[in-house]
């Protein structure tokens, strides 16, 4: 009985282990309820039914925040809600990425719910590899925040002052070029299936296929980790703690994924949010660098610069936009 207890009380990454595991139940639940329940028939996902899974994905972190500001103290749950606005918001230019990739590939909506589901079983591990060896290196190496900080700032920098990025041309895409010399590819759709079998033209044979809809997935999955290269060095640059990092980021990637089909169709209107975001990114990475001067600067400050400055990207983006066809 003590080595069973032992196992869920020791600590794992910092944080006891019966969290991580509370953390890990809530997620499949979500995961189940969602694909099992709300979802077992495959449908167009229309703004409504997408708002109002997003609500619940939404308030099912806020409920984690408050729990863990029960269980570990208001600070850290100001961390986590901090980290959890910070990657919704750098992860919604990943909304432009998604929608073209759908596109490029004539996936209807009715399936495009089945690729961004699934794609989030990978980010769930992609996620914890990236945090995993973020982890090491900020506690092995101190300067390593650092190199977070300064790159938060050249990127917000960039992001203020940069041009328009032009799409890029998904045709000629690496990723997609290797996958197609190296398994075999159907042209078209097979309903929702991600493998087919199909007979070979040459040997006559029944071969297994892949599907449109397998390629949409892993560029898909490639390009969050893309977008990952800037929003897990701004979580880090929030707090250091590996469990704040790990479960801010899934809530708010869940969340994201839920809202894509309505967030998708109103994105033309967010023209200032760009500049908001990059607002966020030197504010965060300047922080790093002024706690030598002026100390560590409260999670509730944190929280509540990085919410004015994103609401007021999004408000002034709306009014300049009201008069725009959604």
């Amino acid at each position: 009985m003590n080595a069973l207890q032992a196992l869920f009380t020791d600590p794992f990454l910092g944080t006891p282990t019966w969290f991580w595991l509370a953390f890990i139940a809530c997620v499949l639940a979500l995961l189940v309820f969602d694909l099992g329940v709300l979802h077992r028939d495959q449908h167009e996902i229309e703004m409504r039914e997408s708002l109002l899974l997003y609500s619940g994905y939404f308030s099912a972190g806020l409920l984690f925040g408050g729990w863990i500001w029960g269980e570990l103290g208001a600070s850290k749950a100001l961390e986590f809600y901090t980290g959890f606005l910070v990657e919704q918001s750098l992860s919604m230019d990943n909304v432009f990425v998604m929608a073209m990739i759908l596109g490029f590939f004539g996936i209807p909506r009715r399936y495009q719910h089945r690729v961004l589901f699934w794609g989030i079983l990978g980010v769930i591990a992609l996620r914890a590899i990236m945090i995993g060896l973020g982890t090491v290196l900020v506690q092995r190496f101190d300067w390593v925040l650092y190199v977070f900080a300064a790159f938060l700032l050249l990127t917000g920098i960039k992001m203020l002052f940069g041009r328009k990025v032009e799409r890029p041309d998904l045709a000629q895409n690496p990723g997609l070029t290797f996958l197609r010399r190296h398994i075999r590819v159907t042209d078209e759709l097979h309903g929702g299936r991600f493998f087919v079998r199909l007979r070979d033209p040459a040997s006559g044979q029944l071969q297994r296929y892949a599907t449109p809809l397998l390629l949409a997935l892993v560029l898909i999955e490639l390009a969050d980790l893309v977008f990952a290269v800037d929003s897990v060095p701004a979580v880090f640059a929030i707090t250091q703690d590996p469990f704040i990092v790990y479960t801010s980021n899934i809530f708010a990637i869940l969340g994201l994924r839920a809202l894509y089909f309505a967030l998708a169709a109103l994105m033309h209107r967010f023209i200032y949010l760009k500049y908001a975001l990059a607002l966020v990114l030197i504010f965060i990475g300047g922080k790093i660098f002024l706690h030598g001067f002026m100390g560590k600067i409260p999670a509730a400050v944190s929280l509540g610069v990085t919410f004015c400055l994103l609401a007021s990207g999004v408000l002034l983006s709306l009014l300049k936009t009201r008069n725009k066809l959604l």
